[in-house]
């Protein structure tokens, strides 16, 4: 346990403070642009985003991941704060964590396994390209100072490491030309134009809404949405950390965790907040690997706005722009164009749609969800063909039947019959077969009733243990009344 613990905090402490502060830097222009999407005070977002890290630091199953306000979560809000305002937002923000730690009670990871690797390969890309699309605001078409400080920031930002790396990049890019932005006087855009910052702490407070059923038919919708697009996104992102640092997180752990900060911070003012996978590959590309990097990534984001506020207001959007265009960059999966001249085309299919619709409704979840019934279609269309090889010995006619007979075979497998045939000894083999569900057993009684009403001898061999159970349950042609309408 004491190994444990020292390897998640202390294995790496000067790594997780130096990335831990280049996330705080970046967490605030991204924490008031996600509270304007949903139409609450930049603070909203700002509490959140301090809450979430520094629970999540101790409760998260996945060191070295960090979580705070997010652009697919405030999306879902806007509806609930226009009709009814920030409280009944904080109110949804606490039941959100609750049906979170549900689902992680329940093992909700599971669902990991059914998102195939096309859809995965399209969530990072589409992402990558959100976190670009972002940007562009803030950057095009601004002034010509802007260009020349974001490609100074990209510039320091890759070529930097290959000389010096006891600083993080982006630290070095956000200090130094910070400090020539404001010496200078150059007209740039900084993060105080975002909107106003508060210099106080969060503080505790019940949300102001009637503690109704009626109050919950109206949170619990969002609550729920929150709740699934929330967990989504932390999955998927504690799955890319998993692959970047060559470590295991436990993601039921991690969804636990999330429905505890989420329940916390909604007595705090802060808005339901999950993984950010942006802020979570600038972490590891800094060289954050634990919990202290989370935690230092809360701690000194309110640090910045209390103590340093006057000074956080002056940082140039176009230098966190820079390095948010690295982190899209760094967040593209280049090797998803060889993926894509050498995978079936069904997965290259999965992975565009993945894309497009993320890009399109900026919905993380639909993409995925739609990636994943793409998929689950492609399979079923690869794995329905039945193949029946017919062999004919005397007056014995022997069809043996292979490959899985279930709702989207049957067709195939009962035209192949040709119920003209009387007064013949039939044998239907089914060694090589799979009998999954009440379609297959339907077909079955057709097969067998239509070929015995022409007096042919009809018997099944080679039923496996589970198929001869389904047949047994639920077969109806052994029965002497009985009729095909049954079916």
């Amino acid at each position: 346990m004491l190994t444990s613990i020292k390897e998640q905090w202390f294995s790496n402490v000067r790594g997780d403070v130096m990335a831990g502060i280049v996330v705080a830097l970046a967490l605030i222009p991204e924490a008031i642009a996600f509270s304007i999407i949903a139409g609450v005070d930049p603070m909203v977002g700002l509490y959140a985003s301090f809450c979430i890290a520094v629970i999540i630091a101790f409760v998260g199953g996945r060191p070295g991941m960090i979580s705070a306000a997010t652009g697919a979560m405030a999306l879902l809000m806007v509806p609930l704060v226009r009709d009814h305002g920030v409280n009944y937002l904080l109110a949804a923000t606490i039941l959100t964590g609750v049906l979170q730690i549900i689902f992680g009670i329940f093992k909700v990871a599971k669902i990991m396994k059914f998102i195939p690797r096309a859809v995965m390969i399209g969530f990072v890309n589409a992402l990558a390209i959100l976190i670009f699309m972002a940007q562009v605001p803030h950057f095009v078409g601004i002034s010509t100072m802007t260009y020349i400080f974001v490609a100074v920031t990209l510039a320091i930002v890759y070529i930097i490491p290959r000389f010096f790396k006891a600083i993080p990049a982006p630290l070095i890019a956000l200090v130094v030309l910070t400090a020539a932005a404001i010496f200078s006087g150059f007209d740039l855009r900084t993060v105080g134009d975002l909107g106003a910052i508060q210099r106080t702490l969060p503080s505790f407070f019940l949300p102001d809404v009637p503690f109704t059923f009626e109050t919950l038919q109206i949170i619990f919708p969002y609550a729920l949405a929150l709740t699934i697009v929330g967990l989504l996104e932390s999955l998927l992102t504690a799955s890319i950390v998993d692959d970047m640092t060559g470590t295991e997180g436990d993601k039921n752990k991690e969804a636990r965790g999330q429905g505890i900060a989420n329940f916390i911070t909604g007595f705090f003012g802060g808005m339901a907040s999950c993984a950010m996978i942006g802020q979570s590959v600038i972490n590891v590309k800094s060289g954050g690997r634990g919990r202290l990097s989370s935690l230092v990534a809360g701690v000194f984001l309110m640090f910045l706005i209390i103590v340093l506020g006057n000074v956080v207001v002056q940082i140039p959007m176009a230098v966190l722009v820079g390095i948010m265009i690295m982190v899209s960059i760094g967040t593209f999966d280049w090797s998803s164009f060889k993926y894509m001249k050498n995978a079936p085309r069904t997965d290259v299919v999965v992975m565009l749609a993945t894309v497009i619709i993320v890009v399109a409704t900026h919905d993380l979840s639909k993409g995925v969800l739609a990636g994943v019934v793409l998929s689950a279609l492609f399979f079923v269309a690869k794995v329905s063909t039945i193949k029946i090889e017919t062999k004919v010995e005397d007056n014995l006619t022997r069809f043996h039947v292979k490959g899985p007979l279930f709702f989207a075979s049957v067709d195939g497998f009962v035209k192949h019959f040709d119920f003209s045939r009387h007064d013949e000894k039939i044998i239907i083999d089914f060694t090589d077969t799979q009998i999954w569900d009440d379609s297959a057993v339907g077909a079955i009684d057709k097969v067998m009733i239509k070929l015995a009403e022409n007096h042919n001898d009809v018997t099944i061999h080679g039923l496996n243990p589970a198929s001869k159970r389904l047949i047994d349950k639920l077969a109806i042609h052994n029965d002497p009344n009985a009729k095909l309408s049954a079916h």
